[in-house]
This record gives structure tokens, sequence and C-alpha cells, in this order.
């Protein structure tokens, strides 16, 4: 089976639909007509801030590698590890106030992207502990391990996105030209 539809068979779990819709449902109520609901969805921004905010902890994680695997400086490994898991709740954050936008079939494959980006942020959590107690090895080939998964998670992050359309066109465009994500669903 190749990658591509992996990720597409994703679109028919269905074990989760209850639970997801409910969350949905939940974000949504608490989130549709604040000022906090539309700074996290990035309405001001003109698209959904979730893929942007997930850059740090990306960026810290793939980082500490770079130090782990490279210059072999232990403690700029642990810091960017750190920063990487301190940056998580936000960019999930972000993330639920997109996920109450999506559709049954986006939302499955959101929530396989929520739970595949947990198991990730767990083993960077063992990582940054490991390394803590100074066993940076130890600490590095979980790093490592976590960073597979991460890239997991974000495969399915990108189908989300690219494949389902996902915050795409979600509000007109500022000229108020543009269609909206109702107005091209057919």
């Amino acid at each position: 089976m190749k990658p591509r539809d992996l990720l597409r068979a994703a679109e028919s779990l269905r074990a989760a639909d209850t639970s997801s819709a409910t969350l949905a449902a939940a974000v949504r109520r608490a989130l549709r007509v604040t000022r906090t609901g539309r700074l996290l969805r990035g309405e001001w921004l003109g698209h959904p801030l979730h893929p942007l905010v997930v850059t740090v902890p990306l960026g810290a994680w793939i980082s500490s590698a770079v130090f782990d695997l490279g210059t072999r400086n232990e403690d700029a490994a642990r810091k960017l590890v750190a920063v990487g898991l301190a940056a998580t709740g936000p960019a999930i954050l972000v993330g639920l106030a997109d996920y109450a936008d999506l559709d049954e079939r986006q939302r499955r494959v959101g929530a396989l992207h929520a739970a595949v980006n947990t198991v990730a942020a767990g083993v960077f959590t063992a990582s940054y502990l490991a390394r803590r107690r100074g066993a940076h090895r130890k600490g590095a080939i979980l790093g490592l391990v976590a960073l597979t998964v991460v890239s997991a998670g974000g495969a399915l992050g990108g189908h989300l996105s690219y494949a389902q359309g996902a915050g795409v066109r979600r509000w007109p465009e500022a000229t108020g030209s543009g269609p909206r994500m109702a107005d091209t669903a057919s």
C-alpha cells in the first residue's frame, strides 16, 4: 500500500466519529462568536494559524537533532526539545480551533493527526526527561523516534490541508469577492 493510500484510508476511520463530533461541537460553542475564537482561527490573518504555529515545535525539534548529530551540543539539544514541548500547547490550541470547522471526513483525519502527534509529544517528553537525567544518548535516540512519529502526524496534517482542503478559502478575500468554504462545497 502506498503512503497516499494510507492517508486516504484515514478518511474512513469511523471509530472516533461520535467523540470527534462532540469535541468539535464543544469547541464551536466555546469559540464561534468570540474574539478569541476569531484570533485562534487566524481570521485576522486570512488563513488558519495552526500551520504557522506548528513550525515552532517542529523547528525546535529538528534543530535539536542537528545538535545531537552534528555539533553534539547536549545542552542546546535538551533546551530545544523543551522549547518544542512548550510550543506544543499553543499549536494544539489553534489546531482545536480549526478542528471545530472540519467536516466528518476531515475530522477523522484530524483526530488521527492529533493522536499521532500526541504520541510524538509523549516521546519528546521522555527524550527531555532522559536528557535532564544525563542520559543524553537515550534522549537523542528518543528524539529521533519522536521526529519519525511527528513526521507521520505531519503527513496526516498535510493530507488534511492539501488533499482535503481543510481551512482553504474559509474567509472572503480582503476585497470581499472571494468565495467562502461553504460557498464552494458541493
